[in-house]
C-alpha cells in the first residue's frame, strides 16, 4: 500500500537552500516575508517567541523545532527580557559565519539553528496547501540529532555539501512530519494520518487514484458511515474528500506531464478521468491551463527557452 507521505515529499523535491546558526542576547527581534519558501527553525540553547501570521506567538524553549512549510509573514524575538515594540534587529555575520542578533559585547543567550529550503515541484503550492501551516515539535532527540548534523554540514566546506545538505533536509522534512502528526493542531494531511480511519482512506485513495471514488466508498474503507468520514475528513485535512482527491490527481498529472513519459489519454486514465476532454477541463479549471499548453510551457522552461 502506498505511503501518502512519502509520496508527497516525492513530489515536493525538497532541497537546501540556506541554513545557519544564530546567536543572541539581550534584547532583538527579526521579521521575516519569505513566500514560497519552507522555513525551520532548532532552538539549540535558550528560549524565544516564533509569531507567524495569523496565528498566536509561539513560546520555543531548548530542543524544540518548528516547521513553517510555505513560510509567508513572521517574526522571531527575545523572550527575556521581551522585544519593545516595533524594535528591528539588523542580524551581523561574524567571521566564522555565524550571525549575531543584540549584543554583541556579551555571551549569547539564545543559540538557534535556522534554515530555508525550496521545493522543486512547480506544483508545490498546491501541495503544500495539504500541510498544517506549521509544526511544532517538543524536544524530540531525532530531530535534534539530525538538525544538529545539517549544522555541522552548513558550517563546514567538505566535498559534496550540497548534496549531503539536501539529503539530510529530506529526512529532516519526513521526521518532523512523522514526529509532528499526533501533536499538531493545524489541519492537513499529516494530521489525517494520524488518524487510523482516515488513514486507511487516504491510502486507498493514494493507491488507486485512478478509482471513480465517491464518499460512501472511502467511508466505507474507513470503517465510518458516509456523514461522521466526510465531517472527520474535513476536520482533519480542511478540506472535502472530493476536493483532496482532485488536488492530488492535478499533482499527479503534473508530475507525468514534466516526465513526458506518456501521452494525454494515458494520463488522463491514470488520474481518473473517462476521457482525455473531462481531464483537459478538470486540469484547466485547476491550473489555468489546459494539460497540453502547461506541458509545452515546462519543455521550454526545462530547455531553458523563451515562452512563445
Amino acid at each position: 500500500m502506498p505511503d501518502p507521505l512519502a509520496e508527497m515529499i516525492a513530489l515536493l523535491q525538497p532541497s537546501a537552500r540556506h541554513s545557519k546558526q544564530v546567536d543572541a542576547s539581550g534584547a532583538w527581534r527579526v521579521q521575516r516575508s519569505e513566500v514560497g519558501n519552507a522555513f525551520y527553525c532548532m532552538v539549540l540553547a535558550g528560549s524565544c517567541f516564533l509569531d507567524v501570521d495569523g496565528h498566536d506567538p509561539i513560546d520555543l524553549g531548548d530542543g524544540d523545532f518548528v516547521l513553517v512549510p510555505a513560510a509567508y509573514d513572521f517574526a522571531m524575538s527575545s523572550n527575556n527580557p521581551p522585544a519593545p515594540v516595533g524594535l528591528e534587529t539588523e542580524p551581523v555575520v561574524q567571521a566564522d559565519a555565524t550571525v549575531r542578533l543584540g549584543q554583541t559585547d556579551c555571551a549569547p543567550d539564545v543559540r538557534l539553528l535556522i534554515g530555508y529550503c525550496q521545493f522543486g515541484a512547480p506544483d508545490a503550492e498546491l501541495l503544500v496547501s495539504l500541510l498544517p501551516d506549521f509544526f511544532v515539535v517538543r524536544k524530540e532527540r531525532r530531530l535534534e540529532n539530525i538538525a544538529k548534523l545539517v549544522r555541522e554540514e552548513a558550517l563546514a566546506a567538505r566535498p559534496a555539501r550540497d548534496v549531503v545538505l539536501d539529503h539530510l533536509l529530506q529526512v529532516l522534512l519526513i521526521e518532523t512530519l512523522r514526529s509532528a502528526g499526533e501533536t499538531s493542531d493545524s489541519k492537513g494531511l499529516v494530521k489525517g494520518l494520524s488518524d487510523p480511519k482516515i488513514a486507511r482512506a487516504l491510502r486507498q485513495i493514494h493507491a488507486a487514484p485512478q478509482t471513480v471514488w465517491t464518499v460512501a466508498d472511502l467511508a466505507r474503507a474507513a470503517g465510518m458511515s458516509r456523514s461522521a468520514f466526510f465531517t472527520k475528513f474535513n476536520r482533519k485535512l480542511g478540506l472535502a474528500p472530493m476536493e483532496y482527491i482532485l488536488n492530488w490527481r492535478i499533482s499527479l498529472a503534473k508530475s507525468m506531464l514534466r516526465q513526458r513519459e506518456y501521452n494525454l489519454a494515458e494520463i488522463a486514465e491514470k488520474v481518473g478521468y473517462g476521457s482525455t476532454s473531462a481531464f483537459s477541463v478538470a486540469f484547466s479549471r485547476k491550473v489555468g491551463q489546459p494539460p497540453a499548453r502547461y506541458a509545452h510551457q515546462q519543455l521550454e522552461q526545462a530547455n531553458h527557452l523563451p515562452n512563445s
